[in-house]
């Protein structure tokens, strides 16, 4: 058996850990074994501040890095922010891996996202369509940070043999999500509506687009998992390692579930498992955004890693926590 890339007693940072993404990788790194997590709050860190991520780190001496830290939202807020959702990723990232390189840590991990590929990438989307198209416009502003941060890590690795990996996740949702009316994902902005609905019998709930895009969904314990697998287990130089199509090693990998689902088929199956009777209707005057998203995760299978969690009961499991700790 291949010796992990990473050992237990690493100090390992979480930038983003009170984050759903964050949490979630910090549950799974508890349930590992990993004990000697800094996880700082905002007070104690600035992430947007050069110098006092600098500091930090000379103080504390991390030898791993998770970058789980991010400015997310959906269309509304990516279309209604462009410019703090380039800018601010672009602060957070570029200080963290640049200050983690300089401190010479011994592995870093970056969470990209699923919205890096290309508006009408081919289906199921493999890694080496990064780059050949036009990115979906209603979240190119996010997108383009999340390249940049894959393409510096990529960058480092190749001129400095710094180990820095990356992982793609699809769309995410599960404890710890934003449920904010504005600036939340998909799933979230649907559970939130269809939970409000059916405890207060609204008549109708109206939903955005025409129901028609395809989406994947991922839930955030299964990120978790990915990440504490890919610390330990993915080496980017090893001859056993992910190779894309001209055979070269990859630095980035795909997580997700392997499996959509019409954004119509989701709003019934939420619908349903929050007991809503009333009507749904539908704005075609709203973007749908891209048409279909499904993640090719082959290279993370075949390493040995595989998601747990079924959509279905993942979304029942999200409501319950929502119901128990009375979020709305």
């Amino acid at each position: 058996m291949c010796k992990p890339k990473i050992n237990i007693d690493d100090k390992i940072f979480i930038a983003g850990a009170t984050g759903m993404a964050g949490q979630a990788i910090k549950k799974n790194l508890i349930k590992s074994g990993y004990k000697n997590l800094l996880t700082p709050k905002r007070k104690e860190l600035d992430l947007f501040k050069l110098e006092d991520v600098k500091t930090w780190f000379l103080k504390n001496k991390p030898e791993i890095v998770i970058i789980a830290a991010a400015k997310v939202g959906g269309i509304l807020a990516n279309s209604s922010q462009p410019t703090q959702f380039l800018l601010d990723n672009l602060k957070i990232q570029n200080n963290i891996i640049e200050t983690a390189w300089k401190s010479k840590v011994k592995r870093l991990l970056f969470l990209g996202s699923s919205c890096i590929y290309p508006k009408f990438a081919s289906q199921p989307i493999k890694e080496e369509e990064l780059l050949k198209a036009s990115l979906e416009k209603t979240n190119q502003w996010y997108a383009v940070a999340k390249i940049a941060g894959i393409k510096l890590c990529e960058a480092l690795r190749e001129q400095y043999n710094f180990d820095a990996i990356s992982l793609m996740p699809t769309n995410l949702y599960g404890p710890g999500d934003n449920y904010h009316p504005n600036d939340s994902h998909v799933m979230a902005s649907l559970i939130r509506k269809f939970y409000i609905a059916s405890k207060n019998s609204l008549p109708e709930v109206n939903c955005w687009g025409t129901g028609s895009a395809y989406r994947e969904f991922l839930h955030a314990d299964d990120l978790g998992s990915a990440v504490v697998f890919a610390l330990e287990k993915w080496d980017p130089s090893s001859i056993n390692a992910p190779l894309d199509e001209e055979g070269k090693p990859l630095n980035m990998l795909n997580v997700g579930t392997g499996i959509d689902i019409s954004i119509k088929d989701l709003v019934n199956l939420i619908a349903s498992t929050v007991n809503y009777k009333g009507n749904i209707k539908w704005d075609s005057n709203k973007p749908d955004g891209t048409p279909k998203k499904l993640l090719n995760i082959e290279r993370l299978s075949k390493l040995g890693w595989e998601p747990k969690i079924s959509l279905e009961k993942g979304i029942k499991n999200t409501i319950n926590l929502i119901q128990n700790e009375q979020v709305f």
